[in-house]
């Protein structure tokens, strides 16, 4: 079985900064890591070929220093990595994003896809299932469970008020929560190993056969970002004081219905 997990090097959330001027993210000196959710993938992955056997390949599309993630996971224990990497890949949205994944899962091959449910610093969800439509193959998200019997994969769904079973043959393509599991560490070895591996880099040359340049980038990106903002602080709340349970509850539905909520 070939099993490829996308993942996405992403910052580290709980450190960024907005530059009040352009309201652009600040990423200099902000730590990247393996988003959440993919590394969750990863772990999927690689108890999945422990159990049946085959491959773990890890692709990842960004810049140059995307190699960092990809090595991480290659110390987690996957076998080979892939970037996609190219100018004419920069700015794309989730629809493009998810057409250059496609084209490079096309071009290396696959049984299996593995992806996180979504990425903590856009939180859309949509790549995995987008990913999924550029190739054609059945896709099942919020994989809680899965394991595989023979051609087939199964998993079990959480869609928090219920739980689904389902049964999907191969090709396909799963995005995992990311309380699927704990990811495991890297290992001395592995990190040696890791750094010993030759990354495969595909850029746009290598994949133009598979795209349609009009729709990667941001110029074939249907949605841009306009503007990023942290989230306001609250304005100071009214106290009500030294007043007995039946007038406090009188203030309270008078406030309330001043202002529409009942």
């Amino acid at each position: 079985m070939r099993i490829v997990v996308c993942i996405k090097q992403v910052p580290d959330t709980t450190e960024v900064k907005l530059d009040p001027k352009t309201n652009t993210l600040i990423r200099e000196g902000v730590p990247s890591i393996i988003n959440p959710d993919d590394k969750a993938g990863l772990e999927a992955a690689l108890r999945l070929r422990e159990q049946v056997g085959g491959t773990v390949t890890v692709l990842c599309m960004g810049p140059p220093q995307a190699d960092v993630a990809l090595r991480e996971a290659l110390a987690m224990g996957c076998d080979e990595a892939v970037l996609l990497s190219a100018r004419e890949f920069g700015g794309s949205d989730t629809w493009a994003t998810a057409s250059i994944i496609a084209a490079g899962l096309n071009k290396i091959g696959y049984d299996l896809v593995i992806t996180g449910r979504q990425a903590i610093d856009g939180d859309t969800a949509q790549v995995g299932p987008q990913i999924a439509e550029q190739l054609k193959v059945p896709q099942i998200s919020y994989a809680e469970e899965l394991y595989n019997e023979g051609e087939y994969m199964i998993i079990k769904q959480n869609f928090d008020d219920r739980y689904n079973t389902i049964k999907a043959k191969m090709p396909c393509l799963i995005t995992i929560l990311g309380e699927f599991a704990i990811p495991r560490y890297m290992t001395v070895g592995g990190i040696v190993d890791a750094y010993e591996k030759e990354i495969t880099v595909l850029g746009f040359e290598d994949l133009k056969d598979l795209l349609n340049p009009e729709f990667i980038g941001l110029k074939g990106s249907p949605t841009n970002v306009i503007k990023s903002f942290t989230k306001q602080a609250k304005g100071q709340g009214t106290k009500l004081a030294d007043l007995s349970a039946d007038e406090a509850v009188a203030a309270i539905i008078q406030k309330l219905d001043e202002i529409h909520i009942i």
